[in-house]
């Protein structure tokens, strides 16, 4: 049985791969024949832009009914910047989400970016630097409006150079709820569903587990990104079952800190 399991997957891997060979072949010949095409119509119309074979750069991979996204990179920054529309802070902090993120927010509130790998980017009022989430250098108490999206899942599986460690997620999570102000309010999204470590790219969490890390932080908002396009977008207070039978969803946390700032 063991030998036979073995085998379909060799065979899986050499489907694929001829699978593969062929979508190149198929997209090579398309596009040579658009290119001839292409050549004639620009002689016919009397367009003087130039367009050389050396300049050649194929895009094979684009024609499809629709257009494709990341499901989890597109809902869940529109899911933040949607609370921020709402809750209008003075100014934001965001450590190591997507850029993108931080430099549209950025045209509407002040951010203050921070990741462990710093970016240099050049764009008013957006000021970005370095930090770890093992030890975030801001003060106790200080942050009033702060996100950490697809980041926590990473933290301490050196993927991206931070020091191994177990924990490291949990380390994170303690400093972010060290650092939030009372009264104020944590954006975070992690992959949700089956949970388990799959190294080094990320941990997957039980959803309901990953909320209580943050106690005692108030939950003021749950979404969920599913793993399948139907039900597409974002779902806003999910039934567990669904969120549990995910293999890889995205949950979507708005956390507060009880208090006045």
């Amino acid at each position: 049985m063991r030998k036979f399991a073995d085998w379909q997957a060799r065979e899986a891997v050499v489907t694929a791969a001829l699978h593969a060979d062929k979508h190149k072949k198929d997209g090579l010949r398309g596009f040579e024949a658009d290119y001839r095409s292409f050549l004639a119509l620009s002689e016919n119309a009397g367009r003087s832009l130039s367009i050389n074979p050396q300049d050649f750069w194929p895009c094979i991979d684009d024609r499809s009914p629709q257009t494709t996204f990341d499901r989890h990179y597109l809902y869940h920054p529109a899911w933040a910047a949607r609370i921020l529309a709402r809750t209008r802070p003075e100014k934001h902090v965001d450590v190591s989400s997507i850029l993108d993120f931080c430099a549209i927010v950025s045209a509407f509130i002040p951010v203050d970016f921070y990741d462990f790998r710093p970016a240099r980017i050049d764009l008013s009022n957006l000021n970005t630097g370095a930090t770890d989430l093992s030890q975030l250098q801001f003060s106790d108490a200080s942050i009033v409006s702060l996100s950490c999206l697809h980041v926590i899942e990473h933290v301490g599986l050196g993927r991206y150079g931070d020091t191994l460690d177990p924990n490291g997620d949990m380390t994170a999570i303690r400093e972010l709820t060290r650092v939030l102000a009372p009264g104020g309010n944590l954006l975070v999204a992690v992959p949700v569903g089956r949970p388990r470590i799959q190294f080094n790219a990320h941990r997957i969490y039980d959803f309901a587990v990953f909320r209580d890390y943050f106690a005692p932080l108030e939950l003021v908002e749950f979404a969920l990104i599913p793993d399948d396009e139907v039900p597409d977008g974002l779902i806003y207070d999910p039934p567990s079952e669904l969120v549990n039978a995910q293999a890889y969803g995205c949950g979507c946390y708005w956390f507060r800190k009880s208090g006045v700032t």
